[in-house]
């Protein structure tokens, strides 16, 4: 059993996975991310200090919920946050496109590094009337 203090309030708790928070303080959490939600749809050009004053949001918290992607805004809003990779702004996520692509080719050439190369096939070298032949033993 995994016992810990809540990070918020300091209550013990059975810490399973994730933020060590108890079930009281993820709660509240979650109602806070769905007012955010819900101001950020009703107010689509609010940049992130707006959505803090307006919802009582720490704004790292809201960040951390960007690069989780639980919030995503439209093409023309101000929010951006930077890859941590290569520091291009994005709209979530941890990473940009390209450092995505980059990371997943990197990763794909490291898994076939210790493979073997493939077997090539001879080919056959026998023309068609000497493969026609019977052969005895």
């Amino acid at each position: 059993m995994n016992v810990r203090n809540c990070r918020k309030c300091g209550k013990v708790f059975n810490y399973v996975i994730g933020v060590p928070l108890c079930q009281r303080c993820r709660e509240e959490q979650e109602e806070k991310f769905q007012e955010v939600r819900e101001y950020v749809r009703s107010n689509p050009g609010v940049d992130i200090a707006g959505v803090s004053d307006a919802c009582d949001v720490e704004p790292n918290q809201i960040r951390q919920w960007i690069r989780e992607d639980r919030l995503q805004f439209a093409e023309d809003s101000p929010i951006r946050i930077p890859c941590e990779k290569c520091g291009t702004m994005m709209r979530s996520g941890r990473f940009c496109d390209a450092c995505k692509m980059e990371m997943t080719n990197g990763f794909k050439s490291a898994m076939n590094q210790g493979r073997p190369a493939p077997v090539q096939r001879q080919q056959n070298t026998y023309s068609r009337s000497d493969r026609d032949k019977m052969r005895y033993l």
